[in-house]
């Protein structure tokens, strides 16, 4: 039985940094993945919808180039070619991160993990079984759609893998979620010409979002894509008949081509058998960890999707991956990062990092709110892109950047900088007296640091 120093179970955008930092860090690294390195994020998730993303948004500006001056004549949206070079790009990927794998000398098993005791990890790969001895262990094993008993299984209702699995579009799609995930489909689709509607059981989607910020998103989704959206009811009734997925939202009947379910995701654990080994998942299937990405059992730790708490995020999966590889390697230990920028997708772009206004509110936080409208900003109005705005939340007392919130072009990359604004605990002076390049989208933040304290130049004083 071959030992390491370190085995990581799952090579998704939490394992695969965290085998290759602790490989930096000196150690004999095994990575043990089911199916491809890389995870849902880069196989099934993030890299192949915003793949498909920048396809069906090219071809909605192309459709509606007229605006600029420019005449498209007869553009389509040929799916099968879209498909065939998502698949290019997440294969060029994948590969890439195998050869990283390799070049760190990660040792990467094949198969299905399960422990057989806290030291020893049996792996299953077909109708082979091998086991490997491990020092210490990194769980990082993610998560899979959600789909509930209710609701029928048929080949017309999918979740979001078998969405990117299909090779044709249906003609009209229902969308059970308006989260992010089922958001963020919504907006492909109609871009690429396909009749949506969401049913989403809260007041509103994506609920998380501060009231202005989904107003303007809502509102896009609704009048420029011409999605329909149906909130505050469930969906009921659900059956697949005369090759339609129907349903009930309320007093209104739905029906659709296809169904898409986009619920949410729900932690994998998959065969681990991680009550043997003493620890216990919460009631939602979830694995608690502490600050340092450790489990109850000092030798066992686990970072992203699994983890209790998560937000269900790539980039805090590889930040908590590497967090627990330093913190078992590098001879100190450094909590996980907490401060998290979300970016989410959709048409327009949403982006946030640091509390809402909600947040704040229950917080008993004293703040004020800059904000900065991009039909304001030079660039933006160059770039025929002025929906939306950025807005800043501070300490009424310090000043200091407490929450950002971006909703319009480039949001999911102007966010960066917020984040970094956010985690140095800047203030909204100090903010917006930091030179900005014009004409910028990125300006924004300026200007709305300066709205913060009344000194905006590009916008008028507010009437007292």
């Amino acid at each position: 039985m071959e030992k390491f120093d370190v085995v990581v179970i799952g090579g998704g955008p939490a394992g695969y940094p965290a085998a290759i930092r602790a490989a930096q860090l000196g150690g004999k690294i095994a990575l043990i993945e089911k199916e491809f390195v890389g995870g849902t994020c880069l196989n099934w998730g993030c890299i192949p919808t915003k793949a498909m993303l920048a396809c069906s948004n090219l071809f909605w500006h192309t459709r509606h180039a007229s605006e600029m001056g420019i005449s498209v004549q007869k553009a389509s949206f040929d799916y099968k070619a879209v498909c065939e070079r998502k698949n290019k790009v997440v294969e060029k990927l994948r590969d890439g991160v195998r050869h990283l794998l390799k070049a760190n000398n990660v040792t990467v098993i094949q198969g299905t993990a399960s422990f057989l005791s806290r030291n020893v990890i049996q792996v299953k790969d077909g109708k082979e079984t091998n086991s490997v001895e491990a020092a210490n262990t990194i769980i990082a094993s993610g998560s899979v759609s959600a789909m509930p008993s209710f609701i029928p299984r048929h080949e017309k209702i999918v979740e979001s893998r078998g969405f990117l699995d299909m090779t044709d579009l249906p003609s009209s799609l229902l969308i059970l979620g308006g989260g992010v995930i089922g958001c963020e489909f919504a907006c492909l689709a109609a871009q690429a010409g396909i009749e949506v509607t969401i049913v989403e059981m809260l007041e509103d989607i994506i609920f998380v979002l501060d009231t202005d910020v989904r107003k303007i998103l809502r509102s896009y989704m609704e009048k420029e894509l011409g999605i329909k959206i149906i909130t505050g009811k469930p969906l009921s009734n659900i059956a697949v008949s005369s090759g339609k997925v129907k349903g009930t939202a309320g007093d209104q009947e739905v029906s659709a081509d296809m169904m898409l379910v986009a619920i949410g995701r729900k932690p994998f654990a998959g065969e681990l058998n991680l009550a043997s080994i003493g620890i216990q998942t919460d009631e939602k299937g979830f694995i608690p960890i502490d600050k340092f990405c450790r489990t109850v059992q000092p030798t066992m730790f686990a970072a992203g999707d699994i983890t209790a708490g998560s937000t269900q995020l790539a980039h805090a999966a590889t930040s908590q991956g590497i967090c627990a590889a330093e913190n078992i390697l590098s001879g100190r230990r450094r909590p996980a990062e907490t401060i998290v920028p979300a970016c989410i997708f959709t048409t327009p772009e949403v982006a946030s990092v640091g509390l809402t206004e909600k947040t704040a509110k229950e917080k008993g936080i004293a703040f004020v709110t800059g904000k900065f409208p991009f039909a304001a900003l030079g660039k933006a109005m160059a770039i025929g892109e002025t929906n939306g705005f950025v807005k800043w939340l501070a300490e009424e007392k310090t000043g200091r950047l407490i929450g950002a919130h971006a909703v319009g072009p480039h949001a999911t990359e102007l966010i960066a900088e917020a984040a970094v604004a956010v985690r140095s605990e800047l203030t909204a002076e100090e903010l917006g007296r930091t030179i900005h390049c014009h004409p910028t989208i990125s300006e924004s933040w300026m200007e709305a640091a300066h709205c913060v304290n009344g000194h905006c130049i590009n916008l008028p004083p507010k009437k007292r």
